[in-house]
């Protein structure tokens, strides 16, 4: 019995292998064979080495050209992908639809309309191809949106030409597919890599771009792209952070200790500017994020009447915050469009500042929060160091608190609802304020006094498949406290997401409470 069940799991192990996922069918409307469908989404690394043995089992079975159709929204990484799969594959040809543009079918500036594409000319390319004669690919300018001349594509050794474009899962193209692909990206990430794109490419300004995804590429996406892409075999979900290669993020250290102007000043003895500043944070929320635990707000900042839109992504390495940010400078009308989009306002955050800098660009703020009713001091600078020497002058050491102002409210808001518990259930949990101000101490110590009383019901007889249950909790939330991420090779950690996954296990816990308390157990738990 021992031995069948090792093969039986050593069979399972097995089939979850990336290359056994992929497996071949035979089509009912010809005598080719195309990929059963994977259901679960595939990350971008993982979904290259699937669309790979694909392509390796397709050109095995399959006479002739094997066509490839590779979909997804405007900015989701599509032509990445395809990049990444020719320079492992470099004899397979590739045709990118927008190519294909016709420009004097536009209507009202809709250059996402599907009846832009011509047709005629890349279905009689695709026959050609599978007939085996090269075809004379069009080439289309985008700053002219004018169709410039044409280039030479030869029938590829490989066999394999991919067909790369928002349309290319269309109802026009897939009865002549073989392999269907879509890459989907993540959040509002989609967004800022289509503004950075049609930047460069076409010199438009990002707040035309913006409007111009809000009024016409969001509709035709949700309209036709996304019903054509739910129709792949192996659909990717990228989710690619523009923030990544980011050269040259702010350094922050922050602290709620009360210091004079003159102490500040002190600080500088080589001289400094000093102004006055007051700003309103539009935090946007993206559509289907979670408010308490989300990290990707964009972001819609008002100063002295003019209007930025930042797209950023918090990351800590204790006991700095580090904001990689990239800032457009826009009208506040392009709300609306963003709104159209989905986002949602999550909150506004009004800032008054008295702002110190020096010509090495280390500023200290005295920022005084009105939705938190508290003041905080910011040393913050694109030299982490020098930040670091500055905050230590201002004798900020052991006090600083690792959150942005948004994560503060999160995490303030989420202990007041916790605070709000029943007297009984919060004697119960051990909490207190501390969670607060420290709530990585306050964890650590509710561990050890979890793990004294855990020892005492042991030698009193509780059941210990229910003691056991609870060191899975307090081991899940103890975990939440150490497990970091990384950025810039150093060990970095989110407040935010902490605060999420206390919530998470205080409110199972509660309820695991309630149940214990409801069939009259006697359980002195300690969280």
């Amino acid at each position: 019995m021992a031995q069948d069940s090792s093969n039986a799991e050593s069979h399972h192990k097995k089939s979850v292998l990336l290359k056994d996922q992929v497996r071949l069918v035979k089509r009912k409307d010809s005598d080719r064979h195309e990929i059963v469908p994977i259901q679960d989404p595939l990350s971008f690394e993982k979904g290259f080495f699937v669309v790979i043995r694909a392509c390796q089992l397709l050109a095995q079975k399959n006479d002739g050209i094997i066509l490839i159709g590779l979909a997804g929204p405007s900015g989701a990484g599509k032509t990445i992908f395809t990049e990444k799969i020719l320079n492992f594959m470099p004899s397979i040809a590739v045709i990118s639809m927008d190519n294909y543009n016709d420009s004097s079918r536009v209507v009202d500036g809709n250059f996402d309309d599907p009846r832009l594409t011509d047709y005629d000319t890349l279905l009689e390319n695709v026959r050609d191809l599978r007939e085996g004669k090269p075809v004379q690919v069009p080439i289309y300018d985008f700053e002219s949106s004018s169709r410039t001349g044409y280039r030479t594509v030869e029938v590829p050794s490989s066999r394999i030409v991919i067909i790369e474009g928002i349309y290319a899962l269309s109802e026009k193209l897939r009865p002549l597919l073989d392999l269907r692909v879509s890459v989907t990206g993540g959040v509002h990430f989609d967004l800022v890599k289509r503004v950075l794109r049609d930047i460069q490419r076409v010199g438009q300004e990002p707040e035309e771009i913006i409007q111009q995804i809000s009024e016409t590429v969001y509709p035709m996406y949700k309209a036709f792209i996304e019903p054509d892409l739910q129709t792949a075999h192996i659909k990717i979900i990228n989710k690619f952070n523009p923030f990544t290669g980011f050269q040259s993020p702010t350094y922050i250290l922050k602290s709620a200790k009360n210091l004079s102007v003159d102490q500040i000043k002190a600080v500088y003895p080589e001289g400094h500017t000093e102004t006055m500043e007051q700003t309103y944070d539009i935090y946007l929320l993206p559509p289907g994020e979670d408010p308490e635990s989300c990290q990707s707000y964009l972001r819609m900042r008002n100063k002295d009447g003019k209007y930025s839109l930042m797209f950023e992504e918090w990351v800590t390495d204790i006991p700095f915050v580090i904001s990689p940010r990239i800032t457009f400078e826009v009208s506040v009308r392009l709300l609306g469009g963003l709104m159209a989009l989905g986002y949602t306002i999550a909150t506004i955050l009004k800032r008054s500042s008295h702002v110190f800098c020096d010509d090495r660009g280390v500023c200290v703020k005295i920022d005084w929060l009105e939705q938190l009713n508290r003041q905080y001091i910011q040393v913050q600078g694109k030299d982490r160091l020098i930040v670091k020497n500055v905050a230590e002058q201002l004798g900020l050491e052991g006090s600083y608190v690792p959150r942005t102002y948004i994560e503060q409210i999160q995490l303030e808001k989420l202990v007041n609802e916790v605070m709000a518990l029943p007297e009984d259930l919060k004697t119960k949990l051990s909490l207190d304020e501390d969670l607060v101000s420290s709530p990585k101490e306050a964890l650590s110590r509710a561990s050890a006094s979890r793990v004294a009383m855990r020892n005492k019901n042991l030698r009193s007889g509780m059941s210990h498949s229910y003691s056991t249950q609870g060191d899975k909790n307090l081991s899940k939330l103890t975990g939440y406290v150490t497990n970091n991420r990384r950025f810039d090779g150093r060990s970095v950690e989110s407040s935010a997401t902490l605060a999420s996954h206390v919530y998470t296990c205080l409110i199972s816990y509660v309820a695991f409470c309630y149940f214990a308390s409801s069939i009259r157990w006697k359980l002195s738990i300690v969280y």
